[in-house]
């Protein structure tokens, strides 16, 4: 039986559809759309995300990429594992814990040299609480369970002695529900970053009990750098992927030397106005911000031992266990185009 017209129709129709379809999966896997999901993309800490885009830069090296957020950044590690997304913007002492886990994930790029987190005390628990040595009894808070916040803060406390059992930690997001969180009184002390350090300490709700913002206050806490804020990837993809990763990392690097030879306030001027609603405490928040950036997105040469010390101290999964560091991060894509 000859096919009617209409029946050649709709199979032209349905095969253009199949082959759109299988064109767009292709163009995916071959570095189409890259969404990187930020733990958190208002923090100070990430600011390079959104600057890279405001720059222009992801867009000079002819990447499509897409910008989402989560306010953890355990959440954004999950999304990651799962292939939802191609990258990550978090903590670099992610990929240490992964390796634990038989996940192989790498940071291309290294954003903060040190954690830039800050543990703050309510000003109404601020008699009680003058040191990480007090915080036993207490209600501490962290962006989520899991969350590098939350490892910071075992391991100040333990380095007092405390024990993760005497002491609650309540996770609390950040921003917003953070400051929401103090004032409330449901915290007594927590872990946060800029912009909502100066917030709080403008409107007096809190003070700063532990600084982690510059070298010599991460040092003082933690015996070293401290990278931090990174980009990590699956190192299948970046295996896989070799052309983009080192185009996004090229992005990037592009952005920490914007960083490094212009001030807060011009820095600020290329930022989103719903990122600083309060423009004069937005920009001091970036200046007391700034000498925690790389300059060049490398890995800081005494930095992975730091972290893996840091985690070896209370995570009962990196305890005891033989860690390949040079498998949690790589210079590789920094260096070149």
């Amino acid at each position: 039986m000859t096919p009617s017209f209409r029946t050649l129709r709709q199979i032209a129709i349905a095969s253009g559809l199949l082959f759109g379809l299988a064109s767009q999966h292709a163009s995916a896997a071959d570095g189409g759309k890259i969404t990187i999901m930020v733990g958190g993309i208002t923090k100070l800490i990430y600011l390079p995300t959104r600057l890279t885009e405001q720059l222009g830069y992801f867009k000079d090296e002819g990447l499509d990429v897409e910008l989402l957020s989560q306010p953890a950044g355990v959440d954004a590690e999950n999304e990651l594992l799962a292939g939802a997304v191609q990258a990550v913007v978090g903590f670099y002492d992610h990929t240490i814990d992964l390796q634990t886990k038989g996940k192989d994930v790498k940071a291309i790029v290294v954003f903060g040299q040190v954690p830039g987190e800050v543990e703050m005390v309510s000003t109404k628990a601020a008699e009680t609480v003058k040191s990480m040595a007090d915080v036993k009894g207490k209600t501490l808070g962290v962006t989520g369970l899991g969350s590098s916040t939350s490892f910071l803060t075992q391991y100040l406390a333990g380095q007092h002695g405390i024990q993760s059992t005497e002491y609650t930690m309540l996770p609390v997001g950040a921003d917003a529900s953070f400051i929401a969180a103090i004032k409330q009184g449901r915290i007594d002390a927590g872990m946060t970053t800029e912009p909502t350090v100066s917030a709080l300490q403008k409107s007096g709700d809190a003070k700063v009990l532990v600084d982690m913002r510059s070298v010599e206050g991460t040092k003082a806490a933690l015996g070293g750098t401290y990278p931090a804020s990174s980009l990590y990837v699956q190192a299948a993809w970046a295996d896989s992927h070799k052309a983009e990763a080192a185009k996004l990392a090229h992005a990037f690097v592009r952005t920490m030397q914007f960083i490094h030879t212009h001030s807060a306030e011009e820095i600020a001027a290329k930022m989103p106005d719903d990122y600083q609603k309060d423009k004069p405490l937005y920009v001091s928040a970036l200046k007391a911000s700034l000498p925690m950036f790389t300059k060049d997105g490398k890995m800081p040469a005494d930095g992975p031992e730091t972290v893996l010390k840091v985690l070896s101290a209370f995570n009962p999964s990196v305890k005891g266990k033989h860690i390949e560091l040079a498998k949690t991060y790589t210079n590789e894509f920094t260096g070149s185009k």
